[in-house]
């Protein structure tokens, strides 16, 4: 299916890894241009040149952390002066915590409502007028199914993934008369680096693909986990004009693990 994207500039968050990088590739094969941000600027440069090379597409990479203000808007200046405006944002930077509330600071919390939040504000305060001289765009925020589902052990994750979603209703309610479409995505269990990460902390090098799989057995009807290519096919086509009537929802992809009909 041709999604009708060639041409377009998208900007990606996290786009060193996992979703991000997937999603990279993924709208790369529509021949849009990209500009890849994330904080490990070797990975980055690393994934840029991965795209650039299987896909033929022009990609600028920005190491930056945009949980912090002055990234952003390091971000913005470089789309601004390499593209001139943008037409695709996915807000993707992102990260699981492990915490109580009872023990966690303020500047946890604080850290993570830069990350998950306000970065996708800043962001898409700072494009949204761009996109609108380009007569539209879209605005695609990952969230997660905790923002409806909560984990135990991470209860600053799962409510500024829930405000990301609340965002991304009001943003597009704001902005659908000016042709740009907000959603959300929701994704269930996904195989990234930081599962890895975790099934290792709790079995060592030795059981944790064991530990994985009993997880995604327990708790998503389909038995296993997502790959990150899979969560990113669907979100390069909310990001297309196939999408054309998806305008403020928040979309599950999760294997049937949600618990409740929304």
């Amino acid at each position: 299916m041709d999604l009708g994207m060639n041409g377009n500039i998208a900007v990606i968050t996290g786009a060193s890894a996992g979703i991000g990088l997937a999603v990279a590739h993924g709208l790369a094969a529509e021949g849009c241009d990209l500009l890849l941000c994330a904080r490990d600027s070797q990975r980055l440069e690393q994934a840029a040149e991965a795209v650039r090379q299987r896909h033929g597409v022009r990609v600028v990479a920005v190491p930056a952390d945009v949980g912090t203000r002055s990234d952003v808007d390091r971000v913005v200046e470089a789309i601004s002066r390499n593209y001139g405006g943008a037409d695709i944002l996915i807000n993707n930077a992102g990260t699981g915590s492990e915490e109580t509330i009872l023990d966690a600071s303020d500047e946890r919390w604080q850290h993570y409502w830069d990350l998950h939040v306000m970065a996708a504000v800043r962001l898409s305060r700072a494009l949204a007028p761009m996109m609108r001289e380009r007569g539209g765009g879209v605005i695609l925020n990952n969230a997660s199914i905790c923002a409806t589902q909560p984990l135990g052990h991470e209860p600053i994750y799962n409510v500024t993934k829930a405000a990301l979603v609340m965002f991304s209703k009001c943003l597009a309610n704001e902005l659908i008369p000016f042709g740009i479409r907000v959603n959300a995505l929701n994704a269930g269990l996904v195989r990234t680096q930081s599962w890895e990460d975790a099934a290792k902390r709790q079995t060592g090098d030795a059981g944790w693909e064991s530990w994985l799989d009993t997880i995604a057995r327990e708790q998503a009807p389909i038995g296993r986990f997502a790959s990150p290519e899979e969560i990113a096919d669907f979100m390069v086509f909310l990001c297309s004009a196939r999408a054309s009537y998806c305008v403020g929802s928040s979309y599950y992809v999760d294997g049937g693990w949600l618990n409740v009909v929304t």
